[in-house]
C-alpha cells in the first residue's frame, strides 16, 4: 500500500511538472509582444478624428485596396477590382472570409455601407458625393458608378478603413466618437485598448482571422513627443522598431544606433520629399527665366549633404521621384550660379545701382518672404544663403504649422520650404499635382498653378480610362514641371526604418512604410 501510494505521488508530481512546463511553452509562445515606438502622438482615440489613430487603425480595419512594392494598386479587403472601359464603373469583389473581432462575418454591405457613411460624414471623404452616383452590392461584389470617369479611385480606397456597419451606424458624430476600449476590426489585430495617459495603443490577434496567422500574440504602439526619449528607449530595448508615416529616422541619430549592433535598417526611396514652393501668383515669381534662375542658383549636393546626410540623390527638373509609377529621366537639376546671374540678366533683372542687390522690373531691389517651419529651419538658411550669392535679398518668417497654414493659403510669401508625404505626391491627378492645382484646397497644397495646360493635364489624367494613357500623360507631366518649374525639388531621400534584430522579416510599402497588414503577418520574433 505504501510502496503504491509512492508510486502514484510520483507520477502525479511528473505529471504536475509536465503539466506546468506545457504551460509555460504556450505561455512563451503566445506571449511575444512587437512594441513599435513613434513621434506620432495620438491625442485622441478616434480612427477618424485623429490623423494618427487613423493610420494606426489600418492594422484593425484594413483598406478596400493597397499599395504593392511596385506603386501598383491592388485589393486588400477586396478580393479583386475591375472597371469598365468608360472608367466609370467600378466592381470591388470582396474576400469571403473575412470576419469582425466580435465573431460577426464582413460583408458587402459594410463596405458599402462605409462609403456611403464616410461620404456623409467624414470631410476628406467629402468628394465621394461629387463623384459617385450609386453604391450597390451584387453578389459579393461592390459597385461604384460614377457621374465620371476617376482613374484615381482605386488609390482613394487605399487611404480608407473599412468600418463594421452593426458598430458605426449608431455613431452620429463619427469625428468627436472615440472608444478608449475594444474598437472591433476584421483584420488579423484589432484595437483592444488605448491608453492616452500613457501614450500606448494596444493590439490582440483577431480570434476569428482566418488568413496567415501572425507570428507573435499582440502588438504596442508605443508614441513619445520627445524624439530623444524614444530614440534611448530604441537603444535600451524597450521599443524594437521606429515607425514614422513619411517620415523617416532622424538622420543625425542614425549612428549611435548603428553602435550598439542591435539594429537593421529598412531603407526605401521614398515618394514624398523635400521642395522649395514658390508663390506662382506673385512677381518675380510668375516669371518662369525667374524660376529657372533660382533652381541653377541651389546647390543641391551641399544641401543633400548638410539636411539628408546624404540619404538620398539629387533630383530631376521633372520633380516627381524614381520611386512613383511611370517616372520619366528628365534633365538633373544643376547648381550653376554663373549660370543664374546670365539668365537674370537676359530676362531685364540687373543691378543696376552697384549695392549687390538685383532690381525687380519695377526697378526696385527684390526683397523675397520666405515662409518656413522650424522643421525646415537648415534648409532654409541655405536656401537664403543661395539667394544672396544670386544678389537677391530675403527674408525668413519662422512659424507654427497652423500660422504656416493661414499665411500659405493668404499668399502671404514668396518662397516656402516644405515637403510632400507619399499620399500628397499620389492625391489628385498623381504626381504632385494636387500641390499645385490652383481648384485644390488643403492644409498642405499650396494651390498656386492656374496654367491652363496644366489643369488640363490634372483633368485628362483622372478621366483616364487605361494604363497606356496614365503612362503617357505621366510622362507629359513630368515635362511640363520640367520646362515650368512651378515648384524645385530639393533632394530625393531616402527612408530609413530602425528595426531590431532581434526580430525579422519586416516588409515596407511605397504609401505607409512598415504599417502595413503584409508587414505584420511577416515579422517574426528570431529563436
Amino acid at each position: 500500500m505504501g510502496r503504491s501510494l509512492y508510486k502514484y505521488t510520483i507520477v502525479l508530481l511528473l505529471s504536475i511538472l509536465i503539466l506546468g512546463i506545457s504551460c509555460q511553452c504556450v505561455e512563451d509562445s503566445s506571449g511575444k509582444v512587437l512594441k513599435i515606438g513613434t513621434p506620432s502622438v495620438v491625442k485622441s482615440a478616434s480612427i477618424l478624428g485623429d490623423s494618427s489613430m487613423g493610420v494606426f487603425a489600418h492594422l484593425s480595419n484594413p483598406t478596400l485596396t493597397k499599395m504593392a512594392s511596385d506603386g501598383k494598386v491592388v485589393g486588400l479587403t477586396a478580393k479583386s477590382y475591375e472597371v469598365s472601359e468608360d472608367g466609370k464603373t467600378w466592381k470591388f469583389l470582396i474576400n469571403d472570409d473575412l470576419y469582425w473581432s466580435d465573431g460577426q462575418k464582413l460583408t458587402p454591405d459594410d463596405v458599402r455601407f462605409t462609403f456611403n457613411y464616410l461620404a456623409e460624414n467624414y470631410p476628406p471623404a467629402g468628394w465621394i458625393k461629387n463623384t459617385v452616383d450609386n453604391i450597390s452590392v451584387e453578389g459579393n461584389a461592390v459597385v461604384f458608378k460614377l457621374n465620371k470617369p476617376y482613374s484615381r479611385l482605386n488609390l482613394e480606397f487605399a487611404t480608407y478603413p473599412i468600418l463594421a456597419q452593426h458598430i458605426w451606424e449608431k455613431v452620429e458624430k463619427p469625428m468627436e466618437y472615440t472608444n478608449e476600449g475594444e474598437n472591433v476590426g476584421f483584420g488579423p489585430f484589432f484595437i483592444a485598448k488605448t491608453d492616452l495617459g500613457a501614450g500606448v495603443i494596444y493590439f490582440q490577434k483577431n480570434p476569428y482571422w482566418k488568413g496567415t496567422s501572425p507570428k507573435f500574440d499582440s502588438l504596442e504602439i508605443h508614441t513619445f513627443s520627445n524624439m530623444d526619449v524614444l530614440s534611448l528607449a530604441l537603444e535600451k530595448g524597450d521599443v524594437d522598431a521606429y515607425y514614422k508615416y513619411a517620415g523617416t529616422y532622424p538622420y543625425a541619430s542614425m549612428q549611435k544606433l548603428k553602435d550598439t549592433g542591435n539594429f537593421d535598417f529598412v531603407e526605401k526611396d521614398n515618394i514624398g520629399l523635400m521642395l522649395l514652393g514658390m508663390n506662382l501668383q506673385k512677381e518675380p515669381l510668375s516669371d518662369k527665366s525667374f524660376r529657372e534662375a533660382a533652381s541653377y542658383a541651389i546647390n543641391y549636393s551641399e544641401i543633400l549633404k548638410l539636411d539628408a546626410l546624404g540619404y538620398g540623390q539629387i533630383p530631376n527638373a521633372g520633380f516627381v521621384p524614381p520611386s512613383m509609377m511611370a517616372f520619366k529621366e528628365t534633365a538633373k537639376l544643376e547648381y550653376n550660379l554663373t549660370k543664374a546671374k546670365s539668365i537674370l540678366e537676359s530676362a531685364g533683372y540687373k543691378d543696376s545701382n552697384g549695392n549687390g542687390i538685383i532690381e525687380g522690373k519695377d526697378g526696385k531691389d527684390i526683397k523675397l518672404t520666405i515662409l518656413t517651419r522650424t522643421d525646415y529651419q537648415r534648409a532654409t538658411e541655405l536656401i537664403q544663403e543661395y539667394l544672396k550669392l544670386l544678389g537677391i535679398d530675403s527674408e525668413l518668417k519662422n512659424v507654427d504649422s497652423s500660422t504656416w497654414i493661414k499665411q500659405k493659403d493668404a499668399g502671404e510669401y514668396d518662397l516656402t520650404i516644405t515637403r510632400s508625404t507619399p499620399w500628397g505626391m499620389l492625391m489628385h491627378a498623381n504626381w504632385g499635382t494636387g500641390y499645385f492645382d490652383s481648384r485644390r484646397t488643403g492644409e498642405g497644397v499650396l494651390h498656386v498653378l492656374d496654367d491652363p495646360v496644366f489643369l488640363k493635364l490634372c483633368d485628362d489624367i483622372l478621366a483616364a480610362t487605361s494604363d497606356d494613357q496614365l503612362g503617357n500623360y505621366a510622362y507629359e507631366l513630368q515635362d511640363y514641371y520640367a520646362e515650368n518649374l512651378p515648384a524645385i525639388a530639393l533632394y530625393w531621400n531616402k527612408v530609413e526604418t530602425p528595426t531590431n534584430r532581434a526580430w525579422q522579416g519586416w516588409y515596407s510599402d511605397p504609401l505607409y512604410g512598415i504599417f502595413n497588414v503584409d508587414n505584420f503577418l511577416s515579422v517574426e520574433k528570431k529563436q
